[in-house]
């Protein structure tokens, strides 16, 4: 027989309010209010019962009321055209890392390459109030199609091309170059090629001179650097013109150590080279670019790539937003953030080692 008892509908609690704080705290409303915002005087005693009692009861602050009285909304906008995340969601995590504690929320937008969603992504953010936008993007040397300029909130540029006059964040990608090729050097090795991508993109030449220089410094042969697509069929096809075409024919020696642009790039260098029946590292080093983790540790062997530490330029890019946003100065201009080589064993052992 079917029970006529019907279920006790599901209601939303009544949010805890500051009074109920104060009350139970045996304080006066306006204390509590002061002590939870770290302000007024009281007893470290009184100020440490009213939190704990606030934090019992699940107390919430009023974030509309907070944002009013402060004049901020504790939010801040992240827009990027990276649709796939590979760089600026290391960007972001930085970012999120420097802002959590603080209190701050970051509203990610991706506006593609389209102006038109890019200006109402960046509507919508000044209509919420947000104290600050940090724009990202998937190169360095490429605006995102959005005018961020003249903004009345600041403006942090991290891994994207900037307006002039505005702060702007990027990886030291000559230093990464330098950092691979000396490694290299350090390890006994003394030819070597650079297989890179684009001539379109301003880090190919970056790190290409930067690899010129090292080389010339040591005293060692420079080989033209092979450029082409930021791919695996790329790489592959590298190692042929290396060890098959006019450079091998020139009377040149085969390279002993390949530095790549990017870990794609590098992961097509390795699996050519076994494919000719080249060791890698024995025979032949191999360096990426990006440090890509997922194709970085997959590789076999894992691959040595330069790291470009985007997570640590997304923190400074968000501890500087929130010195802006606080009213303090900051210096006009791009900041080169150092690179880090994360060794693995693609690169092979020093002389005797």
């Amino acid at each position: 027989m079917a029970s006529d008892t019907q279920p006790t509908p599901v209601s939303a609690k009544t949010p805890v309010t500051l009074r109920e704080v104060a009350t139970l705290a045996g304080v006066s409303v306006a204390t509590a209010s002061k002590a939870l915002n770290g302000q007024g005087r009281m007893t470290a005693e009184t100020r440490e019962r009213i939190r704990e009692t606030a934090q019992r009861l699940g107390f919430r602050p009023n974030s509309l009321a907070q944002s009013l009285l402060r004049r901020r909304s504790f939010t801040v906008g992240l827009l990027t055209n990276d649709t796939y995340g590979r760089f600026s969601l290391p960007v972001m995590s930085g970012i999120s890392d420097a802002l959590v504690d603080k209190g701050v929320s970051v509203f990610l937008c991706n506006v593609e390459d389209d102006q038109r969603l890019g200006q109402l992504h960046v509507d919508a953010m000044l209509d919420k109030r947000v104290d600050g936008i940090i724009a990202t993007g998937k190169r360095i040397d490429r605006h995102l199609p959005v005018d961020l300029a003249n903004l009345r909130i600041p403006v942090i540029y991290a891994f994207t091309q900037p307006d002039p006059g505005a702060i702007a964040f990027v990886s030291d990608d000559a230093g990464g170059a330098r950092l691979a090729v000396e490694h290299f050097c350090r390890l006994g090795r003394c030819r070597i090629a650079h297989v890179t991508g684009p001539a379109s993109f301003a880090v190919v030449h970056a790190r290409a001179q930067a690899y010129r220089d090292v080389l010339t410094e040591k005293g060692l042969p420079v080989m033209v650097p092979l450029l082409g697509s930021w791919s695996e069929a790329w790489g592959h096809e590298a190692v042929k013109q290396l060890f098959d075409g006019k450079l091998s024919k020139s009377g040149g020696e085969k390279p002993d150590a390949v530095f790549c642009g990017n870990d794609q790039i590098a992961r097509g260098v390795i699996d050519a080279l076994r494919e000719r029946g080249l060791d890698v590292p024995d025979d032949v080093g191999v360096i990426g670019f990006d440090n890509w983790q997922i194709v970085a540790e997959a590789t076999r062997p894992p691959l040595t790539s330069v790291d470009m530490n985007l997570a640590a330029l997304g923190r400074e890019a968000g501890l500087t937003l929130l010195s802006l946003v606080g009213g303090e100065p900051a210096q006009p201009g791009i900041r080169k953030l150092p690179c880090r080589l994360v060794v693995r064993q693609s690169c092979g052992r020093p002389p005797g080692g």
